[in-house]
């Protein structure tokens, strides 16, 4: 397709990842990274699980991207209501070991290190 139209879904995935990303950053990101930025700790533990992410994308092949980000997280949440997690009701106690909390969080600080898109 050639035109106009020709990057309509490209740009329809990229502002619908972006927003999914933003939601994701209010609903665990913001008092997240304060927490971590309070507990050394738990930035390491952060750290490790952005590695991770980062690993599960093949990051080192192929750049980040909000898409892929976005996708990340929506499988991770989606696996883990699968298997009986559910999100907290409420404030989040970043002192629990909650795994796929931990995990949404490196998605937020990978999300943080992408470029500005418009």
């Amino acid at each position: 397709m050639n035109g106009l139209f020709s990057n309509a879904a490209a740009r329809a995935a990229q502002r619908s990842a972006n927003a999914s990303l933003v939601d994701l950053t209010a609903a665990v990101g913001v008092t997240g990274l304060v927490a971590a930025s309070e507990n050394p700790g738990l930035m390491s533990v952060i750290d490790q699980h952005a590695a991770g992410v980062r690993d599960s994308l093949n990051a080192d092949t192929r750049p980040l991207s909000a898409i892929l980000l976005a996708a990340y997280a929506e499988g991770v949440r989606d696996a883990a209501l699968q298997h009986g997690w559910t999100a907290p009701d409420g404030p989040i106690d970043w002192n629990e070991n909650d795994w796929v909390l931990r995990r949404l969080l490196a998605v937020c600080v990978l999300a943080q290190t992408l470029p500005a898109t418009r």
